[in-house]
């Protein structure tokens, strides 16, 4: 039965392996984590005169490089003057030449979002009148191409190593601690190991051509590492290669002096001296104790590797998303990994060291505690990512979180049937040991030595050491050999039937046949639902992306209802409550628009003849979105007028307008009025 489930395991999990890449293969280019949320001038926007300067704003704030930010003029040659640098916020500027010819402009941006992730795109705007224009605004992502998915298979070899190393071994230490000695569960977690480092090196050297070129050229150029080793990302890397080291170490330990029993010793007299089982015990319980509270601390550690440079580190109540995040991905390692393990342990566990059904129903408490935290942090990581319901459906990210929600409760369906089985294996009732029964049947029988090679050989198909009819075939006859001999071969003999017997009779049982497929089963599913939460945790939240195509259906939506100039015009009537305190105070903001505005503020007396006034103050704020409110001080340019260039307007929405008006010493009002702007 054994020989013919395993190659049958290995076909599945090879096909079960093969689809997970596909999966992450074909998820296409991962969206960026920052969105372009304005610009000036804005995209497609036809400008009577050549700006001095362009400028981007972004839903959060980007690294920059040399080349971030580039403007080319209709023959594909820069126009831009300086670096790219910050104005204000999350608005960035690059200057222009002065005097640029009339036709249409591409501006290219390529940055690094604050949660790590590369942010490319293009747009063009057009002076004096749009033109022919050489310079292709297609495939400006690097997440394209060779690169951009060696990077995305390496995100998710380092999920599955740190699920497989640390759930594997929470599993030996939490539920099955006599598997700290099984070859196979040393070589389960030590592969995760493996995995893990390895991945982690070639993410360090796959950083800096990811974010910048995409080419494979670049992924050996020590100049670019040395960059990376800079940034957040590069930062975390390097922490999570220091605590792979003392996560070997934790290895080390659990499959070493873990692993073995209390050794004897010598006494003075040359006899030996059996451990004392309590003292061996207590002993064991100390180890245990230290090294759950070492494995705990490397595991948190590790997990905020990724907290600390990918979403939970930007955006809203970042302070709480971190841990959350860590607690999240470690539920996640004790359930997957411990399933692995558990997998591992049922079908390539050696017959005398069987999982039990204790082992088993354990590890069946420890998944349900996993599940329970995985459902509080992740109705947390949902909230937080998606803002609304709509963004379900709406966006790429809300669709990938539904399909892993539909894998989630597949998974747990599957796992409560394994439980039943479980169940069932715990009320199996023991069978005599067939090891006790054939010595008493060796010992009362009278059969010789070659008898019972040859019964041994027709009842569990064991090959007898010794026997043939070459040179040397004649090993057990009892005249030739000396009793020592003879006494050590049966024993082996003995041994090997024993274990063929056990484990014939272990296979054989359905409760734990059916436990196998299920846990396999659930394997299965678990390898295609890390797929999906690789690509989830590379794509552009919804929230975000819901934000963007509000700035730009705003945007537009302004630009169309305010004609070609875009201004806004706000009348307020004042009152200061002292003499000549009443008039008009009318605020003029062009092109009214994300990004940079001109502002003119005119004071008219209720007659309507401009007058000067001590002091005038403007404020901008958006309430819906929690921003400002932020001040204007506009210059005096003529009598009643002030005027402000360079009013930066970060984001599109319905923002209150706040004009401070003082008419002496101690009076002065502050009237408010409503507009879209953006």
């Amino acid at each position: 039965m054994t020989q013919t489930i395993a190659p049958r395991v290995r076909t599945l999990v090879l096909l079960l392996l093969a689809a997970a890449c596909a999966l992450l293969a074909g998820a296409g280019p991962a969206s960026a984590h920052a969105a372009v949320t304005g610009s000036d001038p804005g995209q497609g926007a036809v400008v009577d005169k050549a700006p001095a300067r362009i400028t981007l704003t972004f839903s959060e704030q980007v690294a920059l490089s040399d080349d971030s930010l580039r403007v080319l003029d209709p023959e594909g040659k820069r126009v831009d003057t300086a670096e790219p640098a910050n104005v204000s916020g999350t608005t960035y500027a690059v200057p222009l030449h002065s005097g640029l010819p009339d036709g249409t402009y591409t501006v290219a941006y390529q940055v690094v979002s604050a949660d790590s992730h590369p942010v490319a795109g293009a747009y063009t705007f057009s002076i004096g009148a749009p033109s022919k224009t050489s310079v292709s605004v297609s495939g400006q992502s690097t997440d394209d191409g060779v690169v951009g998915w060696l990077y995305g298979f390496g995100r998710y070899v380092s999920y599955a190593g740190f699920i497989v190393m640390a759930g594997g071994a929470a599993f030996v230490l939490a539920c099955w601690r006599r598997g700290s000695g099984v070859r196979p569960v040393q070589r389960f977690v030590v592969s995760g190991w493996v995995a893990l480092t390895a991945s982690t090196l070639a993410l360090l050297l796959l950083r800096g051509s990811f974010t910048g070129s995409g080419k494979v050229s670049d992924i050996f150029d020590l100049s670019l590492l040395g960059q990376v080793l800079q940034t957040k990302s590069g930062a975390a890397l390097v922490s999570r290669l220091l605590l792979l080291a003392a996560a070997a170490l934790f290895i080390a330990v659990l499959f070493g002096a873990y692993a073995r029993p209390s050794p004897t010793t010598t006494l003075t007299d040359g006899s030996l001296r059996q451990p004392d089982p309590r003292e061996d015990a207590e002993e064991k319980r100390d180890l245990t104790f230290g090294l759950s509270i070492g494995g705990v601390v490397v595991a948190a550690g590790l997990a905020a590797s990724w907290a600390m440079s990918e979403h939970a580190s930007v955006g809203l109540q970042a302070g709480i998303a971190m841990p959350v995040d860590v607690l999240h991905l470690l539920a996640v390692a004790a359930w997957l990994g411990g399933l692995g393990a558990l997998l591992v342990a049922l079908y390539r566990a050696p017959a005398d060291t069987p999982v039990d059904a204790p082992a088993v129903r354990r590890f069946s408490q420890v998944a349900f505690g996993s599940v329970l935290a995985l459902i509080a942090t992740g109705t947390y990581q949902s909230w937080r990512q998606l803002g609304s319901w709509s963004a379900f459906t709406d966006t790429r990210y809300g669709q990938l979180l539904l399909a892993k929600i539909a894998l989630v409760v597949v998974l747990v369906g599957v796992a409560w049937i394994s439980r039943r089985w479980t169940g069932r294996l715990a009320e199996t009732v023991p069978v005599e040991a067939p090891a006790v029964r054939e010595k008493e049947r060796v010992g009362a029988g009278a059969e010789t030595a070659r008898d019972v090679d040859i019964a041994a050989v027709r009842d569990e198909e064991v090959p007898v050491e010794g026997e043939g009819e070459g040179e040397g075939g004649s090993g057990l006859d009892t005249d030739e050999q000396p009793d020592s001999e003879r006494a050590a071969q049966l024993a082996r003999q003995q041994a090997a039937r024993d274990a063929a017997r056990q484990k014939r009779m272990r296979d054989a049982d359905p409760n734990r046949f059916g436990l196998r497929r299920s846990v396999l089963a659930e394997a299965g599913i678990a390898v295609v639902l890390l797929a999906v939460t690789t690509v989830l945790t590379q794509t552009e939240p919804g929230r975000t992306e819901q934000e963007a195509k509000a700035a730009t259906s705003a945007a537009a939506s302004s630009s169309a209802d305010t004609g070609a100039s875009g201004a806004l015009t706000l009348n307020m009537p004042f009152d200061t409550g002292g003499e000549d305190g009443k008039g008009i105070v009318t605020i003029d903001v062009d092109p009214a628009r994300v990004g940079g505005n001109e502002m003119h503020v005119y004071v008219e007396r209720p007659n309507g003849r401009a007058f000067d006034i001590p002091e005038v103050k403007v404020e901008f704020t958006l309430k819906a979105k929690d921003i400002g409110p932020l001040p204007v001080v506009p210059d005096h340019i003529a009598t009643g007028h002030w005027s402000a260039n360079g009013v930066q307007i970060p984001m599109a929405g319905d923002w209150q307008v706040d004009v401070t008006v003082r008419t002496s010493d101690i009076d002065e009002v502050t009237v408010s009025k409503n507009a879209q702007i953006g």
